[in-house]
């Protein structure tokens, strides 16, 4: 699985201890022991770290970089699951973050990745772990054959 943007590794752990094989990238360093750990900007505009690579599950949660997109498409092996968590419009009100390049407009993500079979979508406000308005999505790529 891939684990897109995993700062300290949290979800990259929860994995690993499901006994999953996990790639991780972040741009800053990260000590994740059992991950394979890639370390890159995925907005300076290098290569994409990963191509010719698919995982069976993508998760990316708390990072919008909406060029990316296509990127998480292709990195989905067929049957492969999307997991994507971040903030939407209006989490201005709760705090960071509040740039509008870094939230989501309504809807976004079921646009971004209609193509993809939608097992879950929520969006909206959240109490916990801190308020904040998000969106969650999960899908599945179509399976082969």
């Amino acid at each position: 699985m891939l684990d897109l943007a995993c700062g300290t590794g949290r979800h990259s752990r929860l994995f690993l201890e499901l006994g999953l094989q996990v790639v991780a990238v972040d741009r800053e360093p990260q000590d994740i022991p059992g991950a394979r750990f890639i370390q890159a900007d995925l907005e300076d505009g290098s290569p994409w770290p990963l191509s010719g690579h698919r995982f069976q599950a993508v998760v990316v949660t708390n990072y919008l970089h909406r060029p990316l997109f296509p990127r998480l498409l292709e990195a989905l092996a067929p049957g492969g699951l999307l997991i994507y968590e971040t903030f939407m419009l209006g989490n201005e009100r709760h705090g960071k973050p509040s740039n509008p390049d870094f939230l989501l407009r309504p809807g976004e993500l079921l646009e971004a990745f209609r193509g993809l079979a939608i097992l879950g979508f929520e969006e909206g406000f959240v109490a916990t772990p801190k308020s904040s308005r998000i969106q969650r999505l999960c899908a599945a790529a179509a399976a082969k054959g």
